[in-house]
């Protein structure tokens, strides 16, 4: 551990400001220190936060927070910025509950402006805060800072085409380090790679402006009207650039490891009186060398040993198994593709990617365009698997409608990180997909707990399901399996003794819970049998006529209560005269806040401890124990 000599004295903006110039690469050795000490011990994005230190320091020195704004989008490039606004002491609670989020938070800090934590929200926020400014007389700074990752959502595209006509100072910082997660596809990134070799165009226009300034009566006008013009004339004097286009002016490309250069252009941009966009150029996982040799790894990382790189913590997970499984059925069937929103990795694709590059379709992070792209595919013959993180699953709800289940069109949805996923907190827990899907006819949503389930319910969607089809399965690996518990079905299993009376409903990982609260259970003399469905959507009507045969029945889901199964199933039994009792624990109506899965699970009494208490305490308000 460090002493931290100079960044144990950073409360605020104010303190970066007061330190010389020959003090700031001492200062950005600590801050990634800091970064590398704390991401090995409670896991984090490292690599992207790596690369933005002297970025954040040159803002920090340049414009005056909290007045001025900053947007940072996604968020979790945020950490430097964290420890330069007082956060240093309290750091180590990084993404633990109750600490400091791994995302820009307004409830934690004046300096964070916006909640971030999904791709590609800045630009239209930090406009927003910049029109909002302009309505009330603030003459004050707004700065959005993205990746070119980012950029390769159309919801960047959109930002820039409406704050293109901002008559006032908005900023846009490109953070160009050629990567989102995965490496960067798409026309895009061949874009800024053009742009970032030619660095002789903003050479050109200064120079043209210095020569221009010195003719006598004509040359001031000329270069004003240079500048406002979109006429061919302007593009041969200036080699327009596609943000010229959008109505910002741009200004780089700008070395992002240089904290006079960025300072300087910073300042040049606060003075132009209209849109700005700020290439800047940065290297992911500077400073470490396992970060910088493998950023995609150091991305989102659990904890690790510092000396080696290497994870303290591996097994195999259900991300791993879906993409193994998914190869193999490739190889047999030359009509299934893959597609992913810029994760090949974190969804288990990468050895897809390789072996059948052909049917790999990486659209950068762009979940809207991912399904109507996936129906297009499905409309002339072929098999494509979105695999997608529940929490991003979220962003193409309409296309799901409009384009896949409106349609009849049969596309497989792979959503990965269903359920509770931790640390990350409330932006990435993945518990609204099932009510979402629920919510739209010709969908059918299978939810495995074991590997052998998830190869099944793979089989199923791709082969059997003719329509929209989702497989979703937790963050993780297997859970605990009873001895005595066979394969899973496809639609539902029955676990323990049918005519106890007592029955508990689940699905998922929470089977493993549950399996466990039947245990504890038992050694307090009570006997409860489990329902496991694995078809949520639709469910299987033998599984409510079998239900209706227990005097008192519990549904355990990990999900939002509104558009539930657990909902969807009372109903059934209602309309079943069923006349026992009916329980159901879900999440309420809030969002669950970062901690860990087992913390969380236990807050919900989603855990085998708290479904035995939920059921214990049942039994004894009815007076049921028997």
């Amino acid at each position: 551990m460090g002493d931290y000599e100079l960044l144990s004295k950073i409360k605020s903006p104010a303190d970066v400001k007061r330190l010389d110039e020959k003090d700031l690469a001492k200062l950005c050795s600590e801050i990634r220190e800091k970064l590398i000490e704390t991401v090995s011990l409670n896991g984090g994005h490292l690599s992207p936060n790596l690369g933005v230190v002297e970025l954040t320091v040159a803002l920090h020195r340049t414009f005056n927070l909290p007045k001025d704004s900053i947007v940072w989008d996604v968020g979790h490039q945020s950490y430097t910025h964290k420890l330069l606004t007082g956060r240093f002491d309290d750091f180590y609670t990084l993404r633990q509950k109750g600490g400091i989020s791994g995302f820009p938070k307004r409830s934690e800090s004046k300096y964070d402006d916006f909640n971030t934590g999904h791709s590609s929200t800045s630009i239209s926020a930090a406009y927003g805060i910049a029109r909002a400014k302009m309505l009330s007389g603030d003459q004050s700074h707004t700065v959005a800072v993205i990746g070119d990752g980012s950029f390769t959502g159309g919801l960047a595209f959109e930002a820039m085409n409406n704050a293109g006509r901002f008559k006032k100072n908005f900023i846009v910082i490109l953070n160009d380090n050629k990567m989102s997660i995965s490496k960067n596809v798409g026309a895009f990134p061949r874009y800024l790679t053009t742009v970032r070799i030619q660095p002789w165009y903003i050479r050109v226009k200064k120079n043209t402006e210095k020569v221009l300034s010195k003719i006598p009566l004509f040359g001031r006008p000329i270069s004003a009207f240079l500048r406002r013009s979109k006429s061919k004339i302007k593009n041969l004097v200036y080699k327009n650039t596609l943000f010229d286009c959008f109505g910002f002016t741009y200004i780089g490309p700008i070395d992002g490891h240089d904290i006079p250069e960025l300072e300087n252009a910073l300042s040049a941009a606060k003075k132009i009186n209209s849109p700005v966009l700020l290439h800047v150029v940065t290297k992911k996982g500077k400073g470490y060398l396992p970060a910088e040799e493998n950023p995609g790894t150091f991305h989102g990382i659990g904890k690790f040993d510092i000396e080696s790189g290497e994870p303290i913590s591996s097994h195999k997970g259900f991300s791993a198994e879906f993409g193994n499984t998914l190869c193999e059925l490739a190889e047999k069937d030359k009509k299934i593709c893959a597609i992913t929103a810029a994760m090949a990795k974190g969804t288990g694709l990468e050895k897809f990617s390789i072996y059948h590059k052909e049917r790999f379709f990486d659209v950068g992070i762009a979940e809207e365009h991912a399904v109507t792209f996936a129906c297009g595919l499905a409309s002339k013959g072929m098999r494509p698997v979105f695999a997608v993180y529940s929490t991003f699953l979220q962003r193409s709800y309409d296309q799901i409608i409009h384009d896949a289940a409106m349609s009849g069109l049969h596309i497989v949805l792979a959503i990965d990180r269903a359920g509770i996923v931790g640390d990350d907190g409330e932006t990435h827990q993945g518990v609204f997909d099932v009510s979402m899907l629920n919510s739209i006819p010709n969908v059918t949503i299978f939810s495995p707990t074991y590997f052998d389930g998830l190869k099944c319910a793979l089989n199923s969607a791709i082969y059997v399901c003719n329509n929209v089809a989702a497989v979703r399965y937790p963050r993780g690996g297997e859970l605990y399996k009873p001895d005595d518990f066979g394969e899973e079905s496809i639609t539902y299993d029955i676990y323990g003794n049918k005519d106890c009376g007592k029955l508990i409903i689940t699905y998922g990982r929470l089977f493993s819970y549950a399996c466990k609260a039947k245990e504890m259970l038992a050694e307090k003399g009570i006997e409860v049998c489990i329902l496991k469905l694995c078809k949520i959507k639709p469910i299987d009507p033998s599984a409510f006529d079998f239900a209706t045969e227990f005097n008192t029945v519990w549904f355990f889901e990990e999900g939002i209560k509104t558009g539930s199964v657990a909902r969807n199933f009372g109903d059934a039994l209602l309309a079943r005269q069923f006349n026992g009792c009916y329980h159901i624990k879900t999440i309420g109506d809030k969002f669950v806040k970062q901690m860990s899965v087992s913390e969380a699970l236990h807050m919900l009494k989603l855990d085998a401890e708290g479904m035995a208490d939920v059921v214990l305490e049942d039994l004894d308000r009815i007076g049921n124990r028997e």
